[in-house]
């Protein structure tokens, strides 16, 4: 129940009213979408449109994973972390934020807005203002080629030469109208986001009769993804670098508790999605990142085939070249690596007590997605043993 009364109001944030208020930009321009919807409340979109979104936290290979369908071709709509702005906007400001719920909600119905072509509701919440629907600001615009491409991609202004542009091409302030056009020409829609911590929570989504949602939950080690994220977000890690010197971790530790926090909703998640429920039958797939970086081209067909969208050359092209490189990545976001060494690459940069603390305090995660426990040091850093059981997740 609290959920639906969530859902039907999606800015009732009262914690948050000043903050929206003073945030709150004019309508985005919409084009009517070609959606039926059936008697009985299911899904007939004309043409067939497929609606992805691939929940992952931070340092699980989500980027690399991401492109797997923003490479797909000109037929793809891609976005890259959109809701990485209402969390800037409700979690880093001054005063108190929205509760767990609330925020789940929040995002919620931002995911729904991407997913019929509206910003409308991601602008109140970027910052500053979009003035007549037009930003320089969207977080990590380069990282969707169907934003840099034309018409979205328009002319650079001088001044903001090299502030503003995509990764192959200049392009200048994004304007969200033309997005939104460009979102409703393509075939397929998707979007990244490691900011969704409760499937469940995503329920009026997927049941939206005008959408047809595939959630693909990405998962990884949990003794990897700390490893990683000490080296990539180092500042915000000092503490668990500090045990990492002297060996002693405090287990009653703030930092040992979000630890934990973290494995228990990836963990229930996945509980939810692997329950199959009757909301995700045929919706939900779990896929674990070790298994990708292994086996990169049979990991994309059958997510390609789950999603029900053609596993094009463009994205086959994309895999093949970006998982057999000799370079070195670089980057907190680099998509470029060698798949199969990247996989085993955290064993050699995490100390034993701290892998130690993560398997206590995230033993039923690990037990869940098949990641083995290791018992020392050597065991550790010995390569010729797996730590990743052998796992078929059948896809809900």
């Amino acid at each position: 129940l609290r959920i639906k009364i969530f859902h039907q109001s999606l800015y009732l944030i009262r914690v948050s009213d000043k903050l929206i208020q003073r945030q709150t930009p004019q309508q985005t321009p919409q084009t009517p979408l070609d959606y039926n919807t059936t008697q009985n409340g299911t899904n007939s979109y004309n043409g067939g449109r497929k609606h992805i979104l691939l929940l992952a936290t931070t340092r699980t290979g989500s980027s690399f994973v991401g492109e797997f369908f923003n490479q797909h071709g000109e037929n793809m709509f891609y976005l890259f972390e959109p809701l990485w702005h209402v969390e800037r906007m409700l979690t880093t400001g001054t005063g108190a934020g929205p509760n767990g719920t609330v925020l789940a909600g929040i995002y919620r119905d931002v995911l729904q807005g991407l997913f019929l072509c509206d910003f409308s509701p991601l602008e109140k919440f970027i910052s500053p203002p979009p003035q007549h629907h037009i930003t320089p600001a969207l977080f990590r615009r380069e990282s969707s080629l169907s934003l840099c491409e034309d018409p979205v991609c328009t002319p650079v202004v001088k001044d903001v030469f090299e502030r503003f542009h995509c990764k192959t091409r200049r392009c200048g302030p994004l304007n969200l109208t033309l997005a939104s056009q460009s979102c409703i020409s393509k075939g397929h829609h998707a979007i990244k986001t490691v900011r969704v911590r409760q499937l469940d929570s995503l329920r009026p989504l997927v049941e939206d009769p005008r959408l047809d949602v595939r959630v693909i939950q990405l998962v990884r080690d949990p003794r990897a993804i700390l490893a990683s994220r000490m080296v990539a977000f180092s500042s915000k890690y000092q503490t668990w670098k500090a045990w990492a010197q002297d060996g002693q971790v405090p287990e009653d530790d703030e930092e040992v508790k979000r630890l934990k926090g973290n494995c228990d909703h990836i963990r229930m998640s996945a509980e939810v999605g692997l329950s199959r429920p009757g909301w995700l039958r045929r919706r939900y797939m779990l896929v674990r990142y070790e298994d990708i970086a292994r086996y990169p081209m049979q990991k994309a067909e059958e997510m390609y085939r789950f999603t029900g969208i053609p596993f094009s050359p463009q994205a086959r092209e994309w895999i093949l070249r970006n998982t057999q490189t000799t370079q070195e990545a670089s980057g907190v976001y680099s998509t470029q690596k060698n798949s199969s060494e990247q996989a085993e690459k955290w064993r050699f940069s995490i100390p034993f007590k701290l892998a130690q603390v993560v398997q206590k305090v995230c033993g039923p995660t690990m037990q869940l997605f098949g990641y083995r426990f290791v018992d020392d040091e050597k065991m550790l850093v010995n390569k010729s043993i797996s730590l990743l059981e052998e796992r078929r997740f059948r896809s809900s």
